[in-house]
């Protein structure tokens, strides 16, 4: 079925969130943050603790898109790997981009640790490969880390034992990566709000930002006066700031959540209980929730996306784990990625008092929590470590306005039709 609720499976696992007041009026802050994702949150959350005032803005619901709808996998590193990095960026730049990428990790354990956030967060992250061309190139990646980055938290395992600890003949041997992991991301967003709350922030929902400038933020109903403006909107900064539509592009991901399974059924499904990614451009991801169901996404979408959400998924499903062929599927839900032409996020400045962060391509439970800190880093006086994403070289997608849409779509079937041979 297609779920009521558009974070499906989460939001009926996750308890019942607090209203929370549409802004009405104009109020000054120190800090206003737009947008109720992680980044959002997060950069909320860290300038309340540091004694500023933080009015956040979000269009729906805490949570309500990407940030509660997502696979919930925490990754190591960037989209792009280590070595191209530093050919493309400098061995000094890329060092430091790694350092970041272990410190979202650090983040997002931290917080949940600290504000007691009840997320489901366990160890481990698969990558398995889909063929023996896709192995090669994972193992000369996890050579690279364990040689020049010191980095003992991944290794490569065979078929025999990718089908062991996956359940699964489906691939030819993986990299297991003990330093990822996967959490429940609506009740970590919800628990990220409650913290800030606590902090001192103030959140209004239902309070979607219609245009920003020059220290400003207005909604149909009121508006916000800070220092500062941080973009945290992820896939849609583009449809508040048309000037950065260019730098980033949507897909449709789509996930379903089986019933609990059988005790049989749950021995011999993913035992070891880690998330897993494949290495396709279009690619499958999935894991075990705590309630025995196996959470399964595959499949994009560039347009509308299609109301069967089950029927799009079943096949992949199916294709990995043929014993749960016929297993009832009871929710269906989909949400939109921000995806970059780099791969990397997007980070900068809009005139002087404006920031932004979007575009994590897929790794954004723990890159977008550590772009709030960052924004909230700046924002704050310290602006090292957002420079260091900031220094990124952004592309534009091809095209203009009307034909940016239908090219970044012929691109990512091309990348579909390569996955299929």
């Amino acid at each position: 079925m297609t779920s009521p609720e558009p974070q499906g499976y989460y939001a009926a696992s996750a308890p019942t969130p607090p209203g929370r007041p549409r802004l009405d009026g104009t109020m000054k802050a120190d800090v206003c943050v737009v947008g109720g994702g992680y980044t959002g949150l997060v950069a909320a959350l860290t300038l309340a603790k540091a004694g500023s005032r933080v009015a956040l803005l979000e269009a729906d619901s805490i949570g309500y898109r990407a940030s509660g709808r997502n696979g919930g996998q925490i990754h190591s590193g960037q989209r792009q790997d280590q070595a191209s990095l530093e050919k493309w960026l400098g061995p000094v730049h890329a060092r430091d981009l790694w350092q970041l990428s272990e410190d979202a990790k650090a983040l997002v354990r931290r917080l949940a640790a600290e504000h007691e956030i009840d997320c489901g967060l366990k160890p481990g992250l698969v990558i398995a490969a889909h063929n023996s061309r896709a192995l090669r190139k994972l193992a000369d990646e996890t050579e690279y880390l364990q040689r020049h980055y010191g980095d003992d938290s991944v290794r490569m395992i065979d078929a025999a034992e990718t089908a062991r600890l996956l359940g699964t003949d489906a691939y030819a041997g993986a990299k297991f990566d003990s330093g990822g992991g996967h959490l429940h991301p609506l009740r970590y967003a919800r628990g990220l709000a409650e913290a800030a709350e606590k902090a001192g922030a103030v959140l209004y929902e239902q309070s979607r930002v219609l245009s920003v400038a020059d220290g400003h933020a207005t909604t149909a109903n009121g508006s916000v006066t800070a220092d500062w403006i941080l973009l945290a909107c992820d896939a849609y900064t583009g449809d508040l700031v048309p000037a950065l539509a260019p730098y980033i592009a949507q897909l449709e991901s789509f996930i379903v959540a089986t019933v609990p399974l059988s005790d049989e059924q749950y021995a011999q499904t993913l035992p070891c209980d880690a998330a897993v990614a494949d290495t396709r451009h279009v690619l499958d991801y999935y894991r075990r929730s705590d309630d025995r169901r196996l959470l399964y996404a595959g499949r994009e979408a560039y347009w509308s996306p299609p109301e069967d959400v089950e029927g799009l998924v079943r096949p992949r499903l199916a294709s990995v784990y043929p014993r749960l062929a016929d297993i009832p599927i009871e929710y269906g839900w989909h949400g939109t990625v921000g995806i970059t032409a780099t791969r990397l996020p997007h980070f900068g400045c809009l005139g002087a008092r404006t920031l932004f962060a979007h575009g994590y391509s897929g790794q954004g439970v723990a890159l977008a929590t550590l772009g709030g800190q960052l924004l909230a880093e700046a924002a704050l006086g310290r602006p090292e470590r957002f420079e260091t994403m900031a220094r990124v070289p952004a592309r534009k997608f091809p095209g203009g306005q009307a034909l940016r849409r239908p090219l970044v779509t012929a691109g990512l079937l091309w990348l579909k039709l390569l996955d299929a041979f």
